[in-house]
């Protein structure tokens, strides 16, 4: 139970990574409020999982690019849970496209989604685990913000911008004892990349040394780790399970 007592918001909890890193904190004790946007059927068969394994569950649809909606929501998790001891900032989007046919639009959605929904859901939480003196912040980046991708320039580009943020903040605020890392998973098995055609899907397994795409149960262990106290030593990293896409 390694995070026993706990309290973590997990943003795009419903499914994917998040539904899977919310279940795997659930089981080691923590009580999970996350958000999701208009996902409600799956948000609700999440959070009876979570409260068949002991803890409490809450959800709410929120668009974190809405800043004043995720400053809400994080307030209403302390009001009902009490201080939030862990952030996993995952809520994400993707439009694939040709980079010369990108619209404004579209750029701006998805760095609204990912750089700017990510910024101020940790600055709705920061405050509070500042005055205590703890607190863990891990944000969802990608091996495509390393590595770049065809097709997904705002994307890779959102991303970069997450491990940047990511290093920043853990310059701020480590020594106030907030642990700030980011995760940038490789292909895994999710709802984004089932929108890939099925060439490009197996175009890409096969260039992976571990021929597969990966479970978000893995990256869920990776979250778990920089959140318990065995992961204490890690500080502005970037930790990047990715089946060997991305070596270095």
């Amino acid at each position: 139970m390694k995070l026993q007592g706990q309290v973590a918001l997990v943003t795009g909890g419903s499914r994917g990574i998040g539904r899977a890193t919310a279940l795997m904190f659930a089981e080691e004790g923590a009580d999970i409020a996350f958000c999701h946007l208009d996902d409600g059927a799956e948000a609700d068969r999440t959070a009876a999982a979570i409260t068949a394994l002991g803890r409490r569950a809450m959800h709410r649809s929120v668009d974190v690019a809405d800043t004043a909606a995720t400053r809400g929501f994080a307030a209403e998790v302390s009001s009902a849970f009490g201080p939030i001891d862990i952030l996993f900032n995952n809520a994400g989007m993707n439009i694939r496209k040709p980079f010369e046919a990108y619209t404004e639009a579209e750029f701006q959605r998805i760095f609204d989604v990912h750089v700017k929904g990510m910024f101020f859901m940790a600055q709705a939480v920061y405050p509070a685990m500042v005055a205590r003196g703890r607190g863990c912040i891990i944000n969802v980046a990608s091996q495509r913000g390393l590595k770049g991708a065809v097709n997904a320039a705002p994307y890779s580009a959102a991303k970069a911008a997450i491990m940047g943020f990511t290093r920043a903040l853990a310059w701020e605020a480590t020594p106030k004892g907030v642990r700030v890392n980011a995760i940038a998973p490789g292909p895994i098995e999710t709802d984004l990349t089932a929108t890939m055609t099925p060439a490009d899907k197996q175009a890409f397994i096969d260039a992976l040394p571990i021929g597969r795409f990966g479970r978000p149960e893995e990256i869920a262990a990776t979250a778990l780790l920089l959140a318990s106290p065995e992961g204490g030593f890690y500080v502005g990293a970037t930790l990047s399970p990715n089946g060997g896409d991305v070596m270095y």
